[in-house]
């Protein structure tokens, strides 16, 4: 009997070892994956990255009005990365903008809104990140002169702008509204790009998401302004633009909005997609000076005259063959033009630039890019180009000249 029950106790014993293992293998994993989603919703592929390199390793080069700034190294790598920081020193980081070796980060890094973030959240991040393959890549030394590169400076800046507060839900709204507004102030950071800044670099608060300009292009309105924000738009609409970089007849993501959507927004669950939209659009309205276009009535042929020919023969021989003449968009969305404020911007800000750069969208249906012409138009030919089109497609001419273009390029 003694043996009996020892080899019974002993199987007993296995079994809830092998029980408690499989539980806590089950905790590691739904932490590992709700870190997963939490640092694709607070975007941080899209800085530390450069194209070509290793997923979080950084070097990417961040142009600011005082210098440039590059993205540090995310990797556990214990040499180069962050493999040897603590949890108390990575929330450190994440809410007040703090290294482990006390020198405070450039709020470039938007610890101003990853701030409202709980530990928990953060940690989860933490765990994913540190689950990751180790890169061995030294951090670039910003190229910053005096007196930007003196980091105390930053201390007083936090002490003016920084908060330093956890996000709470208001008990006047819905679940639903107090999720998107966590996403979109917290982990989205979109007043990040969308805010404009005053001359110290800080979010001017009561211009919240109104729009401003960041590294050349235009972030757009994204308050609940009907004309120039995204009051207008359906519901539906601005969800399939979070969601997949377009919205037939109101917007194409491109640039840093396209890498948003790249990396971040179209990973969200639809409910978190659709708290988003429930919360932007009870943002109090902003006016702006770019307003959505009214509908024209185009066809698809070529204008009789036009005031740019140059233009309209450069959009004639490279952009018909996939944008129309009426702006349809040849057999994808992607493609589209119609009543984008893009072309409704009479300084053509993000028509030059993708006109320049080029863009990439990874939506459901595919990898859509539009190529680069920056080498093989000149200046003159960028600015007839955009003025064509913004006349054409728009409500307002453009006036762009190749002086503009070569200050731009």
């Amino acid at each position: 009997m003694n043996n009996r029950f020892t080899t019974g106790s002993l199987l007993g014993a296995a079994l809830a070892l092998f029980g408690t293992a499989a539980l806590a293998q089950q905790a590691d994993d739904a932490l590992l994956e709700r870190g997963e989603y939490l640092t694709r919703a607070a975007d941080c592929l899209a800085c530390h990255v450069t194209e070509g390199g290793k997923p979080y390793a950084g070097g990417l080069p961040v142009e600011m009005p005082f210098g440039t700034l590059y993205s540090t190294n995310i990797t556990p790598d214990k040499e180069t990365g962050i493999g040897n920081w603590t949890d108390d020193q990575f929330v450190e980081a994440m809410q007040k903008g703090v290294g482990p070796d006390g020198r405070h980060y450039y709020p470039a890094f938007p610890y101003t809104s990853y701030t409202l973030m709980p530990r928990e959240d953060i940690l989860a991040i933490k765990a994913y990140l540190f689950s990751l393959e180790p890169v061995n890549q030294p951090n670039r030394e910003n190229d910053i002169g005096f007196p930007f590169n003196q980091r105390w400076g930053i201390a007083l800046w936090n002490l003016l702008f920084l908060d330093d507060e956890r996000f709470e839900p208001d008990p006047q709204q819905s679940e639903q509204w107090n999720r998107g507004a966590y996403l979109v102030e917290g982990p989205g950071h979109c007043g990040e790009c969308h805010t404009p800044r005053n001359f110290m670099q800080a979010k001017q608060s009561s211009k919240a998401l109104g729009g401003a300009t960041i590294q050349g292009w235009a972030a757009w309105n994204i308050t609940g302004d009907e004309q120039s924000g995204i009051g207008g738009w359906p519901d539906d609409a601005l969800a399939a633009y979070m969601a997949t970089g377009v919205a037939p007849g109101y917007g194409v993501a491109g640039g840093p909005m396209a890498e948003v959507v790249n990396h971040s927004l179209r990973h969200l669950t639809p409910e978190d997609i659709q708290a988003m939209v429930v919360y932007l659009k009870s943002v109090p309205a902003q006016p702006a000076d770019v307003k959505r276009p009214e509908a024209r009535s185009l066809t698809n042929q070529p204008p009789a005259e036009s005031e740019h020919p140059l233009g309209q023969k450069l959009f004639a021989d490279a952009c018909a063959s996939c944008h129309q003449w009426d702006g349809s968009g040849r057999q994808s969305d992607y493609a589209a033009l119609r009543g984008l404020r893009t072309l409704n911007d009479p300084q053509g800000l993000n028509l030059v630039r993708v006109i320049l750069d080029g863009d990439a969208l990874h939506g459901p249906s595919g990898h859509h890019l539009m190529p680069a012409f920056n080498r093989h138009f000149n200046d003159r030919e960028v600015a007839e180009l955009a003025n064509f089109m913004l006349g054409h497609f728009g409500a307002q001419p453009g006036a762009l000249s190749a002086e503009t273009i070569s200050e731009r390029r």
